[in-house]
């Protein structure tokens, strides 16, 4: 890290003012929880009401010119072809080693329009990518501090954003570009939850007014503004990955369990010889969940040993489930161990072996769609 001053979310004032408690995503200060609720009641807002994110530290990013789409594809692993004009998609930067550089989310707006949220900490070598193999004519816009982006999430999101005459009738990924009180939005059924959600695109400048309707409006939906701390434990229930623990450079998308994200079939991608050798040979360690057997939270880190003190990996994500009331994990942990579904294993917590049972992620049912 730096000594530069960390960047700040256009909404930084307000969330000073909800009594915010700030930690550090990718140099920029952001809420981690709030005055009156924290971690625990901002996770069971969204899992039975509905609760609205900051996440305005992710990247932005827009390819335009002729051949936008068709370049993109040819870079990421996820097939383009897949989705059409007004739909999103989940996929992956890699390097030519198999490892993950970023994964983010595409929106397809056209064959000569793509828009990008890559991660914060990410955004710059994202670009730093796609601007080294650009052909001419294809423009790669940062817009970084353009746009802000919200989260609206949980099972009244749906009725939130009707109350403020934004669509919610899409389809899971896809997204439609609307005019809301003199400015554009963009509005996805996208989250990071596995709950109803939604995510806004919105200006930058505009950004505080949405948020002031979204708290006003949905005061009679139970809302809560909720910081990336219940971010963090809802998707760590739903085995969702975060990059620079589940994924990095050094875990491929075939050791995380990512390969769905592969267009395996594909001619061209970064990283497609390696992914495919990986696949094929089949991978040295891979990603499993992790469910604990005594009052026992995993953290990142802990060694993950057999019932006979053999090491075998290592905890990736790690927390207590506010929906299970029980501490789960996602691990990196060694194929020739051959577990499987309720095999037993032991973590390193504080110097105290803890029982955990192998167990396949989601850790709570998805309502996604």
């Amino acid at each position: 890290m730096t000594d530069a001053a960390p960047l700040l979310s256009p909404l930084h004032d307000r969330h000073e003012a909800l009594g915010a408690k700030f930690g550090d995503f990718g140099g920029w200060s952001m809420p981690l929880e709030y005055a009156g609720g924290g971690v625990v009641a901002e996770h069971t807002a969204v899992r039975e009401r509905v609760g609205v994110f900051d996440v305005s530290h992710l990247g932005k990013a827009r390819l335009v010119g002729a051949g936008a789409a068709a370049y993109l594809d040819s870079v990421l692993t996820n097939a383009l072809d897949r989705i059409g004009p007004g739909q999103a998609q989940y996929s992956l930067l890699c390097a030519d080693d198999g490892g993950v550089i970023d994964d983010l989310i595409v929106y397809y707006l056209s064959d000569e329009w793509v828009f990008l949220i890559p991660n914060a900490s990410n955004t710059a070598a994202v670009l730093d990518v796609l601007r080294a193999d650009a052909p001419d004519g294809v423009d790669i816009q940062g817009l970084h501090h353009d746009f802000a982006v919200l989260a609206v999430q949980g099972p009244q999101a749906a009725a939130l954003l009707r109350d403020l005459g934004l669509p919610v009738d899409l389809d899971y990924m896809a997204f439609s570009i609307v005019e809301h009180q003199g400015h554009e939005v963009t509005v996805c059924r996208t989250g990071y939850t596995g709950e109803l959600g939604f995510e806004l695109v919105v200006p930058w400048a505009q950004a505080g007014r949405v948020w002031d309707e979204l708290l006003e409006r949905g005061s009679e939906y139970g809302v809560l503004p909720c910081g990336l701390g219940a971010r963090d434990t809802l998707r760590t229930e739903m085995g969702y990955p975060l990059h620079g623990q589940d994924l990095s450079r050094e875990i491929t998308p075939v050791q995380a369990r990512a390969g769905w994200a592969v267009g395996w079939s594909k001619p061209a991608f970064h990283g497609r010889d390696a992914l495919l050798a990986e696949k094929e040979a089949g991978p040295t360690r891979r990603s499993v969940g992790l469910l604990s057997l005594d009052r026992a939270i995993p953290r990142p880190h802990m060694t993950v040993t057999t019932t006979d003190g053999t090491a075998i990996g290592e905890v990736t994500s790690g927390t207590f489930s506010p929906t299970r009331k029980v501490g789960i994990a996602l691990a990196l942990v060694s194929t020739a161990a051959g577990l499987s579904e309720g095999d037993e294993v032991l973590l390193d917590v504080r110097g105290r072996p803890a029982r955990f049972a192998v167990a396949t992620p989601p850790f709570v049912e998805s309502h996604v769609r």
